[in-house]
This record gives structure tokens, C-alpha cells and sequence, in this order.
């Protein structure tokens, strides 16, 4: 489950606030919008939060693949031998 502090939970309930009176044309008040918001926190948030680790993997892997790129282009070529 994801930890969110007081602040971010109340502006989270204010949001699913807002989108139910805009969407739905439906108002809920706090309790129903902070009980929602904890059901999909529980049900779901584990597949945002394992979406999100698989995204940073995939870009930390693509920065790695440049980065090593960067370090063999810095590889030198060993000196020549006179005469050759």
C-alpha cells in the first residue's frame, strides 16, 4: 500500500471530489471520496507503484547502455610499434 502524508491525502480527496462532480455530476462528500481513494490505495496501488519500478528499471537500463557506450568510446588504442 502506498504511504501518503496528510497533505497529499487531502488534495488526492479533493481531486476524486472535483472529478465526480465534473465527470459524473455526482458530489461525494470527504469520508466517501477518503474511503475510495483507501480501496483503490489497497485493491490497486500495487499495480502503480510495480508499474512505476518497471518504468525507473527500463530508463535506468537505457541510461546504463549510453553511459557504458560514453566509456568505451574513451578506451584507448594501444601505442603502435615503429616500423609497422
Amino acid at each position: 500500500m502506498i504511504k501518503f502524508d496528510r497533505d497529499e491525502k487531502a488534495l488526492l480527496v479533493e481531486q476524486l471530489q472535483d472529478y465526480f462532480q465534473r465527470e459524473l455530476d455526482q458530489e461525494i462528500g470527504g469520508f466517501q471520496a477518503e474511503f475510495l481513494l483507501d480501496f483503490f490505495n489497497e485493491q490497486m496501488g500495487h499495480h502503480f507503484y510495480n508499474r512505476a519500478l518497471s518504468d525507473v528499471q527500463a530508463l535506468l537500463n537505457h541510461r546504463f547502455e549510453l553511459l557504458s557506450e560514453e566509456v568505451y568510446q574513451l578506451e584507448q588504442a594501444p601505442p603502435r610499434k615503429k616500423g609497422r
